[in-house]
């Protein structure tokens, strides 16, 4: 085969590739999600604007807010120490402890919902201790909604953490308390500016998965309106009511948030490819 064969080859292999991702991209990402749109305004503007403005709809997306940002503060502090931890220091149970910080990606959300029941409903011990003693009532309330959203969001931050703290080493932090730095201050001025796009990037992955979270959170939550019912759920009433047009204006609230997330995703892995990696590390 000759060299002009095999380029011709290699441009057709490469068009049918772009084609078949444009396709599979166009079908299953671009054709629901403009569906969501169009469904959202199709009887006007002003009908969207009102579903929109639906008073439980508000609430959702407070209680929303509130949980994430809560899990994301919880993430941020020990995620960077989960992460510092790993890369920093060789323990016995290193490795064991790094697989169970990836366990909430392999457990269906519905099972980790059942296991929060289990050990903190009304009827565990340490559940109806909790209620009966201090007055603090875990599932079917807030608590219980930002313990499985944390559950759920925790790996992103260290698993995006991890690669950069490995490849950067400690040279420079160790060369900072050498010279009488604090280690509060060596995080601050030496380690937090070489991760701060990664823990952004972390940041990102967690809010996302938060705040689309059903499964974990319906299940803890007992549907309780005005109360436990987070956004995903709201979508998931007003289309069970039949109350279609406000399911569609509420779930454009999710589109909006995953342009924001996709477009800080994409800023952010421009500025992750300019860091060092470790040899045989996935950022991913």
């Amino acid at each position: 085969m000759s060299r002009t064969d095999q380029a011709l080859r290699r441009a057709s292999l490469n068009i049918g590739g772009v084609l078949i991702t444009v396709v599979y991209l166009g079908v299953f990402i671009v054709l629901p999600f403009g569906g969501i749109v169009f469904s959202a305004v199709r009887d006007g503007i002003g009908t969207f604007a009102q579903n929109l403005a639906r008073p439980e709809t508000g609430e959702a997306l407070r209680l929303s807010i509130s949980v994430t940002v809560a899990a994301l503060l919880v993430n941020i502090v020990f995620g960077v120490a989960a992460a510092w931890l790993i890369a920093r220091f060789r323990f016995p149970g290193r490795e064991l402890l790094r697989s169970l910080l990836n366990l909430p990606l392999s457990i269906s959300p519905v099972i980790v919902g059942l296991l929060f029941i289990l050990m903190l409903g009304r009827n565990s011990r340490f559940g109806g201790w909790l209620e009966s003693a201090i007055g603090v009532q875990v599932i079917f309330a807030w608590p219980g909604l930002f313990l499985v959203t944390l559950f759920i969001s925790f790996p992103y931050v260290v698993r995006e953490l991890l690669p950069v703290l490995s490849s950067l080493g400690s040279e420079e932090e160790e060369a900072a308390i050498t010279l009488g730095a604090s280690g509060l201050a060596t995080f601050i001025r030496v380690t937090l500016p070489n991760i701060r796009f990664a823990l952004l990037y972390g940041i990102t992955l967690s809010a996302a998965r938060a705040v689309g979270e059903y499964g974990a959170v319906s299940v803890v939550s007992g549907l309780l309106r005005g109360r436990t019912v987070t956004l995903p759920i709201q979508v998931q009433i007003f289309y069970a009511e039949y109350m279609s047009g406000a399911a569609f204006a509420a779930a454009t609230i999710f589109f909006g948030f995953g342009v924001i997330t996709l477009i800080s995703k994409t800023l952010l892995e421009g500025k992750l490819r300019d860091l060092p990696k470790p040899e045989g590390v996935n950022q991913s």
